[in-house]
């Protein structure tokens, strides 16, 4: 898990606890933003589960409330329409959204040519498009409400070791590094990986991948700007690949506040692998990089604070259900993170799986059983292969350097900008609403 340290509110309480409605254990194997996440949509259900998690979780107590430590210093999820309604549903939205910043707008371009689009809330009849929020904020609160929950027991700084699997069960023996024993077991009905892109249940369990190396490096990092958001995201297509430019909360405020005039916006910077040495070590040309893709759209780019650098690759699972095992998030499909569907995708995996465990639960059935784990497998496979090829689509449709392919996306771009029933369409499937 990545997530460390990060402000908190007290103003709201977080979902009531629940007693387990079945003795079926789930064992979730990786404890980041999506293990957290499905942990805590099996707690709303009744369902127990296990976490183990390779670091160590930070401690953190619910009567913390400091402010911002590393204003310019965070990672950032852009979260769907669709992921915040999940997270309404288990009750942590109101915790979340202080830290979030609402999307009214998405304008779209291409460095150089006259492909334009924009989406709108107000033509498009919705809320928001979605909501950015830290990182760092999102998993300190998965992260208190699952150590909070009686329904959730968290094991951290534990590396798994070996997985066998029975008729009516899986083994998972572990070395917790911070025990006396040198290994230890654990027992469950069923076993869901969501230990990332390098996942070792993954590994042990003998699934193969299929990879893509897209010979490019994500700078991701967060700048301040002299003119204010105004709850603008920005996409801009370069040579070099999709750039974004999405906004984020003031240092003290709330992201939903009418009246922000926020200045902060994070940034996913796109370049050729190797050459990401200087956009992370050079300030000035980091800032005079953007300013150049993106003109006077966001206004100037005036700060900058520290960078991480990211190899991206698609990684896709060559089968998600393994007997009573389970592969999800990262482990199941890693994505180019364009239009920021990834996180997103995860959590309508977790959201499914969960309901249908709910529903087998209560017909006093066994959630670990072999065909509703396959149902679940092929019931997701719609919207993962939509996903998956869109964002390809968008990678390669944009970086391709033929004069006529250039042409015909940006003719393409005025097209979905200017006629009818295009953009509600695209603007469903963008906020996870249609899957």
């Amino acid at each position: 898990m990545q997530e460390t340290g990060s402000p908190l509110s007290n103003s709201k309480s977080l979902p009531e606890k629940r007693e387990a409605i079945t003795d079926q254990q789930v064992l979730i194997v990786g404890g980041g933003h999506v293990g957290l996440s499905f942990a805590l949509l099996l707690a709303h259900h009744g369902i127990a589960s296990t976490l183990l998690e390779k670091n160590r979780y930070p401690t953190i107590s619910p009567t913390d409330d400091r402010t911002r430590s590393h204003y310019l210093d965070s990672r950032n999820t852009a979260l769907s329409r669709r992921t915040v309604q999940i997270y309404q549903e288990i009750g942590l939205w109101d915790e979340l959204q202080s830290h979030a910043c609402r999307i009214d707008s998405v304008q779209i371009s291409e460095q150089g040519s006259f492909g334009r689009a924009q989406l709108n809330k107000a033509e498009e009849k919705v809320e928001s498009f979605g909501q950015v929020i830290e990182n760092a904020w999102l998993g300190r609160k998965l992260l208190l409400a699952a150590q909070q929950s009686p329904l959730v027991t968290l094991i951290d700084n534990a590396s798994v070791n070996t997985v066998a699997q029975q008729a009516d069960g899986v083994t998972l023996s572990f070395s917790n590094h911070d025990a006396a024993e040198s290994e230890q077991q654990l027992q469950a009905s069923v076993l869901v990986a969501c230990d990332g892109r390098d996942s070792t249940v993954r590994q042990l369990l003998n699934i193969g991948t299929t990879t893509y190396d897209y010979q490019q490096t994500a700078i991701v990092g967060v700048v301040e700007t002299d003119k204010p958001h105004e709850h603008v995201a920005i996409e801009r297509f370069s040579p070099a690949g999709p750039l974004a430019v999405l906004p984020l909360t003031d240092p003290e405020g709330d992201g939903n506040n009418e009246y922000q005039q926020g200045h902060r916006r994070s940034v996913v910077w796109v370049c050729p692998i190797g050459e990401e040495t200087r956009y992370l070590e050079d300030d000035a040309h980091f800032l005079q990089t953007l300013q150049q893709a993106f003109g006077q759209r966001s206004g100037k780019f005036v700060t900058t604070g520290r960078r991480g650098a990211y190899p991206l690759s698609r990684v896709l699972a060559d089968k998600q259900v393994e007997g009573r095992c389970v592969i999800m998030g990262n482990a199941a499909h890693t994505l180019h993170p364009v239009a920021g569907q990834g996180f997103n995708l995860c959590m309508r995996d977790a959201h499914v799986l969960a309901q249908m465990m709910s529903s087998q639960v209560l017909k006093g059935e066994d959630i670990g059983n072999a065909q509703l784990l396959q149902r679940y497998e092929k019931a997701r496979q719609t919207d993962q292969k939509r996903v998956i090829r869109f964002c390809d689509a968008v990678v390669h449709g944009f970086t391709h350097p033929n004069p006529a392919i250039k042409l015909a996306r940006n003719m393409a771009l005025l097209a979905f900008d200017k006629l009818p029933n295009i953009k509600p369409l695209v603007a469903t499937y963008a906020m996870g609403l249609k899957s």
